[in-house]
């Protein structure tokens, strides 16, 4: 019987170890039950969730500094959720909005001539 009691209580022990955190309803301890989000991450999460909830992965890569696609990835995989989704590297949250069109800024201004000539000076 004592056996029991202990494995149920470690079962219990395993899922919460594993459970799902959202970042627009966990605590600070609770995300840093992420693996890779610490005090510092954590904080800086929930001081940016007050001016309003994460929409979607995008959103919260581009208002949560020193997180990037690759981040968020490894967030997710380690049960972070944003709004109950987890992160689609293939989707197009997998960067924040307006950043195509500075990739495409930056490629134009690089291409032009002046660019060119500039660059060889």
């Amino acid at each position: 019987m004592l056996k029991k009691i202990l494995l149920v209580i470690t079962m219990l022990y395993a899922a919460a170890a594993f459970a799902a955190a959202d970042v627009n309803k966990s605590s600070a301890a609770e995300l840093e039950g992420i693996k890779g989000i610490g005090p510092s991450l954590s904080e800086k999460i929930v001081e940016e969730r007050k001016s309003g909830e994460f929409k979607d992965w995008g959103d919260f890569v581009k208002r949560v500094g020193g997180v990037g696609g690759k981040t968020a990835a490894k967030f997710s995989d380690e049960g972070l959720t944003v709004n109950g989704k987890k992160f689609k590297a293939d989707a197009k949250d997998a960067k924040p909005a307006g950043a195509n069109a500075d990739e495409k800024a930056s490629k134009k201004k690089a291409a032009s001539p002046k660019a060119a000539a500039s660059a060889t000076k």
